[in-house]
Parts: C-alpha cells; structure tokens; sequence
C-alpha cells in the first residue's frame, strides 16, 4: 500500500526535528530494534532522546517507545507525534488520535482496515510486514523478532537513514554472536528495499547528517549512578529488587567487578547483597556505614516506606547512609513503570515523629553520576541518611549528555572522625558533643582505640555522651543540634541553578528533577509568545537561602512538579513560612514525563487566572 495522497491538508515537512513514537506489544522482541533506531539518529550527529513506557505486568500488555529528534538540542518531550509506528490493534485508537494534523501512520498492511479506523488529516502508510515475514520464514518466533528489524529498513528508506549507520550498530550489538549478523542485516535490506521499490521515499520526515551531538554519551541515569556511587568510594550495597531501582544496583554489581577487584589476586573488594526486602537492605547499609565503609541502597517509593523505621535510627543515632529513591507511580503499587516525583514528603520526613533529611535533585543521568558521589560524601560529613531522588525517567531511560567527569585529585571527605591519636593527645570525645557549633559531633571507628572512644550506638534519647537518658533538658538539648545541623547542611548541598528572563517580570517559575529538560524547551516557547519568567532549579533540600529570596522577589511563583499534592510546594512553604497564595502549582502527574506543551499551557492558563483576577473583582 503507497502512501496516500487523498489528503486534507498537507503533509509534515521537517528535517531533523520531530517525534516518531512505536506502539508494540510487550514481549515482541521490539525494544532491540526501536533502540537501533534511537542509536542510529544519534550516529547520524543529530541529537535524540528516547522514553520507554512499558507494563508492570505481563506479556502481551501495550508498550510504548518515543523518540525525540531535535537538531536544536530540545531532548525533553514535546507533546504530539509526528510520525506513529502503530504495531498494536488494541492501541489502535489511541495510537492514531495522537498524531499531529499533517503527520503520519505507519502500519502492518497485511491486513486490510476499514476507513473508519483512519483520520482524513493523517498520511497514511501501509507495509505487508506480516506477509513479507510469512514468505521469508517459518518459524514463528523469527517472523516475530524479524518483523521489528524489517520495519526499521522500512523507516531507514523513508526517512533517509543511513543503513550504513544501522548495520553497523547490527554488528555491534550482535558482537560475539556472530550467526546473528547476517540474518539481522538480510531482515533490514528486506525491509528497506521493498519501500524503496512501493512507497514515495523519503516522505516529508528526512535525517540529515549533522555534526550536533559531538562528544556527549547516551546512559540511563541508574547506570550513571551506579558508577557515580564506585568512584565516590562505595564498597557496600544493599537491595532488595523492584521496579524501577533494580538496574542501579545491578550496574553498580557490574562496574565493580569491572573496577574494584584486586588486579593480582582478583579479590572482590566490594559487597554487595540482596537482602530479604528494603527493611532488611536499609538495616545491612546502617551496619556497614556504622563500621566506617561507605554503603548505599537503592530502592522506590514503596521500598522507602518499609524502611521508615530504621531511616529514624540512622537519623537519631547520627550513621550515614545513601539512599537512592528511584521514583515511580504512587501510592500503594500504583503504576510500577511510570514515572513520578512524588515521594518528597515521605523521604524529606521519613520515620516517625521529628525528622528532617537531606534530599538531593539531580536534573540527567550527568547530575545522578555527580550527586551519587556527592551524597557519599554528604553523609560522612552530615552524619545521617542522604537521599537521592531521582524518578523512572531518569533512572531507566536512555539521556544523551555530556561526558561523565571525576577529578583524580578529589579526596572523600570522610567528616569528622575521632582518631586514636586524638584520643591519646587527651582530646574530650563525646559522641553527641557539638564542639565546632555546627552541630556535627565527632565520631569514632569500632576498633580505634583500646580503652578511649568507644559508645553506646542506641536509638533511645541520649545525653552528650551517648549515655541513656530520657531527662527532658537531654533530649531537648540533643533535637535542637540536630536541627542545627540540618541548618548546616544548606552551605553544603548543591545550590541551586538561577536564570533571569531576558525582560523584567514579576512572575518566576521553580523546578527540579526530570522537568528540566521540558521546562527549557518552555521558556522558550513562553518567550516567543511575550511571558517572561525568572527560573530556579532546586537540587537540594534543605532550601538554600536563595530559594526563599527568589520567592520573595516575584509576586507569584509557578511551582512545576510530576505529583498530585504540590509536595516540593509544601515543602517551600513549611520550610519558607511562605504565603502559600504566593506559590502556584503546575501538576502533572499521569505517569508519563512531562511535556512542553503541558508546562506551556498550564502557566498560560494560570497567568491568565492571576492576571485577570483582579480586573474580575472589579467588575459590577
């Protein structure tokens, strides 16, 4: 089946900048050739970003791969697509009304559809896929998998793909299974010639060869994390599997096989254990840090909530730990592999009664790999669990940044810890003593003196001394200089990232996390359209004082964030004491990344709430 031409309107022309999204079925074997694809733009020097929306369930279930193509650099989502992949009748419907007026519908001809099941304002294309894999082969599960790589030689035609570039990417991926290759490659020139021969290629989507991705890698953010979490000094790691935190931990086991083995001996200098669930994994983490090795776990919203308990301990007895919180759908099981920011509150007052920790936001895969090393270093120095929340679209999509960086002279800050040489100089050690006014005390290695520096470790009120105390003057005295050191913590957590409007404007808009990229694209779409905002992107809590000035200074403050109850708002205006009239919130929280039109058109829309509210009032 040609493309149509009987069309309404005319069709999208764009080179290098629009959204091709696949609809297939999970467990079809497409997620290897969609990824091909991805690859290939970015092989072709033309900037891509890729998101795969997949089920928690089963096989046969609807999964979704979309991929942004943007020369300019836009790699957050956009919104619409331009050209649909529709390999799935039961998302036929859906699939079909998210294409663009203009775009296109790519699909299985073999077997004919009812005009009813298409739109006037779409560009048709149909390829007898089945029929081609039919003639081809006769095993069933080859004419599965092979139907995949026969619709990417489909779409290398019709968007001018370099095949060189996708059969090199086939010799890669298929490198030391080289009976694969050949047949692979046979699958694609299938595909690609038959649409040379019956279709109009190319069609008004084309690729063409740019030099825009230079040296920037293409990670998921849980794999740079988990090297990020190797060269900050980790040799512990603790988890129990789930959804979508499991890749941190099982990269971070692959890199240190890789990185942390005695080069002669081929000793593990390392640990790392799958406990029995996230109350068992968060208890090894405490224990390793308490004995003075650096110890992390990785976990989601529901790992966190099993872990309360013994995140107050850490936090009461003063024993690091990093916890990374790979956020998913909430509550309860909720959507497993969707995406959220929704476990703020819960891990910015995790455990019960008066709690406050450290959570850090990092925006890609680039800020995972940096923050990781960070919070190592955080929670020697604070003494006390750092979280780093990170979300589904960071942690297991693939984002193309900048090269990873480490500086070789970077020494771990290991905080403040008693030594025996102290200890014998005749320095007064007490566990809880704060004798810097920064509210960090000193503490002591097991083992580090035979008769001086030992405590008690316990999670029952205490004096300075660690001894048992529940005296009301004790405790008191003990919960203000944790709070006082949560004070310090803001001069030692990432600041956060200001930009000011190219014009004056009373209205600012605050973000963090996974909405960076889309909120880029934005302000920009916003500026075209005359609404200016200042920006600032919060990467820590406890707030810097700069986020609280930033509010201050604008009459009202657009609070984006992927969660139904504003909980980064909450956070600003219990912490802030802030007139909550003053923060706006822009929520999206549907389980998918956020787009750039949705930030667009939720701001305008509030502004013209804010903006014409007065002249409302005003009225007779």
């Amino acid at each position: 089946m040609a493309l149509q031409s009987n069309l309404a309107i005319a069709a999208i022309q764009s080179v290098n900048d629009f959204v091709v999204k696949f609809a297939n079925v999970n467990g079809s074997g497409s997620a290897s050739a969609n990824a091909l694809f991805a690859k290939s733009v970015l092989r072709m020097g033309v900037p891509a970003s890729s998101r795969n929306i997949f089920p928690s369930n089963i096989q046969g279930l609807p999964t979704w791969y979309e991929v942004r193509i943007s020369e300019s650099g836009h790699l957050g989502r956009r919104g619409g697509v331009d050209l649909m992949v529709a390999m799935n009748p039961e998302t036929w419907d859906e699939d079909v009304a998210e294409i663009e007026a203009g775009g296109y519908l790519f699909y299985d001809s073999t077997k004919p559809l009812p005009p009813s099941k298409f739109r006037d304002d779409v560009n048709v294309i149909g390829a007898p896929l089945t029929a081609i894999c039919n003639r081809e082969y006769t095993d069933a599960r080859q004419r599965q998998l092979f139907k995949n790589i026969i619709y990417l030689g489909v779409l290398s035609a019709l968007l001018e793909i370099d095949v060189t570039v996708i059969e090199t990417l086939i010799s890669e991926q298929f490198r030391g299974r080289d009976t694969l290759i050949k047949p692979n490659l046979h699958a694609l020139h299938l595909g690609r010639e038959w649409a040379r021969e019956e279709l109009q290629c190319p069609i008004g989507l084309r690729l063409n060869p740019a030099d825009k991705v230079g040296d920037r890698i293409f990670i998921t953010g849980n794999d740079a994390a988990a090297l990020g979490c190797v060269y900050g000094g980790a040799t512990v790691a603790a988890w129990y599997p789930i959804t979508p935190s499991s890749s941190l931990a099982e990269a971070f086991s692959a890199h240190c096989h890789r990185l942390r083995r005695d080069p002669d001996t081929k000793k593990k200098r390392f640990a790392i254990i799958q406990a029995e669930d996230e109350l068992s994994a968060i208890g090894v983490v405490i224990g390793a840090a308490w004995n003075g090795a650096r110890a992390f776990t990785a976990t989601s919203g529901p790992g966190i909530s099993l872990m309360q308990e013994f995140i107050g301990l850490a936090y009461f007895a003063e024993i690091p730990a990093v916890i990374f919180d790979i956020q998913r759908g909430s509550p309860s099981t909720g959507m497993p592999t969707r995406t959220q920011q929704a476990d703020i509150l819960s891990c910015a007052l995790a455990s019960h009664g008066d709690t406050k920790h450290v959570l850090l936001f990092p925006q890609d895969p680039r800020e995972g790999f940096a923050f990781a090393a960070d919070a190592l270093d955080l929670a020697d120095r604070l003494q006390t669990p750092i979280f780093v929340m990170m979300d589904l679209d960071i942690g297991m999509n693939d984002w193309l940044v900048e090269p990873l960086e480490w500086d070789d002279s970077r020494r771990y800050d290991r905080g403040k810890v008693m030594t025996a040489e102290l200890l014998d100089n005749g320095v007064e050690f007490g566990r809880y003593l704060d004798v810097d006014g920064d509210g960090i005390p000193y503490r002591t290695y097991p083992g580090t003196h035979p008769v001086r520096g030992a405590f008690f470790t316990r999670g029952t009120s205490k004096d300075r001394y660690a001894r048992y105390s529940e005296e009301g003057p004790d405790y008191v005295d003990n919960m203000q200089r944790l709070l006082h050191k949560f004070e310090t913590a803001k001069r030692l957590v990432p600041r956060p990232i200001a930009r000011a409007a190219p014009e004056p404007t009373r209205f600012g808009a605050i973000y963090f996390g996974s909405t960076a990229p889309a909120m880029t694209e934005a302000l920009e779409a916003l500026e075209e359209r005359g609404i200016h905002l200042d920006t600032m992107r919060i990467r820590a809590f406890p707030f810097h004082d700069d986020v609280l000035d930033f509010v201050a200074a604008h009459d009202r403050v657009f609070v984006v964030e992927q969660n139904r109850d504003a909980q980064l708002r909450t956070l600003l205006i219990s912490e802030g004491d802030l007139d909550p009239a003053r923060l706006v919130p822009i929520l999206h929280y549907d389980g998918t990344p956020v787009t750039a039109r949705f930030i667009v058109r939720a701001i305008t829309d509030m502004l013209d709430v804010v903006t014409l509210a007065p002249l409302r009032k005003a009225l007779p």
